[in-house]
């Protein structure tokens, strides 16, 4: 059981919401202060820093364009990811100004509220918690954390102690103190060897996202063999404990190559290589942990290769070549594989199955038929039972089909909103499944159930220390009429006492790229500001797979424009209906969600008071236009290729909220960054920033924070990440005049 899984069943882990709002700061100041400082009159606040303006012309597919602040991309990045002290002297000063003037003019004046608002969510986290226990073999394995812990324990006991307290435990791997001497510490993945003698690790401590693979016994303790530097962090074991399969990231940070590592001898020998830059490589093992997979592909086609789990000089088997706009995933179960595709116009997902030793698609043949509207998620095997996760009208269930019979009967619930997800249960030949159920009003809940006698048996709720009522909040799932009669979903967190009649201000969340779709769940840190009489709502735009394949669609490529329509338009029909009034809304979105802030705030700055725009995709015209960046030619079948269609350049031209800047009332921003961020390099919020101020000298104030120290999650500590969303809420309250510590809005002689 790999620890990413089982990190995200330790109910109240701050770790997890840290990685997930991708906020990418770190605190700067003394948050210990227990009292606001008197705020300095207007005339002795800092004047905010003025970039300096160096246009540079840049000529393709027949456009011209400027770019007044290009000199802020360091011409060698790619070492400043990995080593931010060389970053160029004049780049890394700005920053320090941007951060400074941050720290005088938001951070100083909001110490005391920030104080309170971190003391408040931290109370609300189970310190000492733990993960439910995991079966593998003759061990139970878990994550628990210490009081005051940062980082998580990875741990284990026997099997059939696993729900005894006082089990004895063996504690495997101890992240505070594997982190101490560390600004920066994140664990992509811990795992046992089959045999249960070997613990691998994947730890990123410069926030670059290249891992360093490492082998310690279990026993000992002591290292085995040489660590692996510069991975993607990704990797598997095989059968047999002795190889260790894991994947490469070449010169431009892309993970190209998957290697086979003996842990004897500390060789090295390449399994695959995939030749094209816009197919990303990773590896895996099937649930049944007979093949390990080796999959390829970028946003809308892929191909998948397999090799049984305990061969020794491995020869990958193609499943299916890959096709233009065609995916597929597969699951080894019943001696066959199944297969989740979208082939033949199946936008929402179809399943297949094929024999194994010839699984070409010739071979497909029908298990479950397209249904349009209703979207096939994900599967996971036992023995005796499939069980397959599918959301329809925006809501998930879980449907589980016998082997033998073919019988399916679903789990499914009654609220309005909600999360639903699979969680594994680490035993491939039990009848026992696990699945975590949440909403944004109920804790997590952690099930074990039993799918041959339907039983289902409560392994753990989410404690909340300081105390939690469901019953004090409503949740709500409404459709907001889109611009051209589209429905879009919006899920509404709020007090039961908090009147709709317009007198509340509003945070609208959203994100809308990549086909990912915001969950109903719940986040104990969003009571921060709904008790103190915010609405907290999320719009499930288009761009997301909350109404299906189709939904995601019709919000990428030429129809991007869709995502920020529906966003302002699903703000203005809250407004409508009492969830909020106008200047008075904070937006909130990161990375692609961070296009978003911007995409939207270009369109409708008056709908807005505040803007949260974490490590936000702003400079998409240049980023896109860079094909030795990361990312690049992996999105372009997301955003398209500016470098070859001048239709595609003027798409993204017509939106990229960087391009976009002019002379507007724009609202309050806090616009933030990490120096080693690959996904969102630093130069696109810290050069939006510079043209906000020069394009709109009248709007703001603009806050560009950068950590200096992390990438793109941000601090990877689970109370760290708590500091930067007491920033973040505290630039909210401010922006609707809720804070008396500092008043940023449009109400406000600023």
């Amino acid at each position: 059981m790999r620890l990413s899984i089982l990190l995200a069943t330790v109910a109240g882990s701050a770790l997890m919401a840290a990685c997930t709002t991708a906020t990418g700061q770190t605190d700067l100041t003394d948050t210990t202060t227990e009292t606001a400082p008197t705020a300095k009159p207007a005339a002795e606040m800092p004047t905010p820093p003025v970039a300096k303006r160096e246009p540079v012309t840049i000529e393709q597919v027949g456009r011209t364009r400027t770019d007044p602040y290009h000199w802020m991309k360091d011409d060698n990045w790619q070492k400043v990811m990995r080593d931010p002290s060389v970053l160029r002297a004049d780049i890394h000063d700005y920053l320090v100004e941007e951060n400074a003037y941050t720290k005088a003019v938001l951070e100083d004046p909001t110490s005391g509220l920030r104080e309170t608002l971190f003391e408040e969510m931290r109370g609300r986290i189970k310190e000492d918690d733990s993960s439910v226990p995991s079966k593998d073999g003759p061990y139970a394995y878990y994550v628990r954390y210490r009081e005051g812990g940062e980082y998580p324990i990875y741990a284990r006991k026997p099997a059939d102690q696993a729900f005894q307290e006082g089990a004895p435990e063996t504690i495997l791997f101890d992240g505070d103190k594997e982190a101490e001497g560390e600004t920066y510490f994140s664990i992509r993945g811990l795992d046992q060897s089959p045999d249960h003698k070997l613990l691998a690790s994947a730890i990123d401590t410069q926030g670059s996202e290249y891992y360093t693979i490492s082998v310690r016994s279990i026993e000992t303790g002591e290292p085995v063999g040489t660590p692996i530097e510069g991975t993607y962090g990704s990797f598997v074991w095989g059968a047999n404990s002795d190889l260790l399969y894991w994947v490469e990231r070449d010169e431009n940070g892309r993970p190209t190559a998957v290697f086979q590592r003996n842990i004897a001898t500390g060789a090295d020998v390449e399994i695959y290589r995939e030749p094209d830059p816009g197919f990303f490589v990773g590896v895996g093992k099937t649930e049944s942990d007979a093949f390990i997979t080796i999959e390829t592909g970028g946003h809308t086609s892929g191909e998948i290769y397999v090799f049984p789990a305990d061969a020794v000089s491995p020869k990958p088997r193609l499943i299916a070549p890959r096709k233009d706009d065609e995916e597929y995933s597969i699951t080894h179960w019943n001696d066959a594989f199944y297969i989740l595709t979208n082939a033949d116009g199946a936008v929402d997902f179809k399943l297949m199955k094929a024999p194994v030793d010839n699984p070409g698609r010739e071979n497909w043949e029908e298990v479950i038929p397209h249904r349009p509207g209703t979207l096939l998620l994900g599967l996971d095997a036992h023995k005796d039972h499939l069980i397959r996760l599918e959301r329809e009208n925006a809501l998930p269930r879980i449907v589980i089909r016998e082997r033998t019979t073919g019988d399916e009967h679903t789990i499914a619930m009654d609220e309005e909103a909600y999360d639903l997800g699979l969680a594994g249960s680490g035993e491939f030949d039990s009848t026992i499944m696990r699945y975590e159920y949440a909403s944004p009003a109920v804790p997590d809940q952690t099930y074990d159930y039993d799918m041959a006698t339907r039983e289902r048996v409560l392994r753990k709720t989410r404690e909340v220390p300081s105390g939690h009522n469901a019953e004090d909040y409503v949740v709500e799932r409404i459709q907001a009429p889109a611009w051209d009669g589209e429905q879009i979903p919006v899920t509404i967190l709020r007090r039961a006492d908090t009147p709709v009649d317009g007198s509340a201000p509003l945070l609208l969340y959203g994100y809308g790229s990549y086909g990912i779709t915001n969950a109903a769940d719940f986040r104990t840190s969003r009571l921060s500001l709904v008790d103190r009489g915010f609405i907290y709502a999320i719009a499930h735009v288009r761009g997301s797979q909350a109404k299906g394949y189709q939904w995601y669609l019709d919000g990428k490529l030429k129809k991007k424009e869709n995502t920020f329509k529906d966003y302002v338009s699903t703000g203005r029909y809250l407004i409508e209906k009492g969830y909020g009034s106008e200047g008075r809304v904070v937006g909130h979105g990161g990375s692609a969600g961070g296009l978003l802030m911007g995409a939207a705030v270009n369109m409708d700055p008056t709908l807005f008071g505040g803007i949260i725009a974490a490590v936000p995709f702003v400079d998409v015209i240049n980023t896109m236009s860079d094909d030795t960046l990361p990312l690049t030619p992996p999105e372009w079948p997301e955003w398209g290729n500016p470098l070859t269609s001048a239709e595609d350049y003027d798409t993204i031209l017509a939106y990229s909220p960087y391009d976009q800047v002019s002379d507007q009332d724009y609202p309050a921003m806090l616009i933030t960054g990490g120096l080693s961020d690959p996904r969102v390099t630093y130069w696109e919020p810290a050069k939006w920033a510079a043209k906000l101020r020069h394009e709109a000298p009248n709007g703001g104030p603009y806050f560009l924070r950068i950590n200096m120290d992390a990438g793109h999650g941000g601090s990877t500590g689970r109370f760290e990440g708590l500091k930067e969303t007491a920033i973040e809420y505290a630039f909210a309250l401010a922006a609707v005049g809720k804070s008396d510590a500092l008043d940023l809005s449009r109400d406000a002689d600023r």
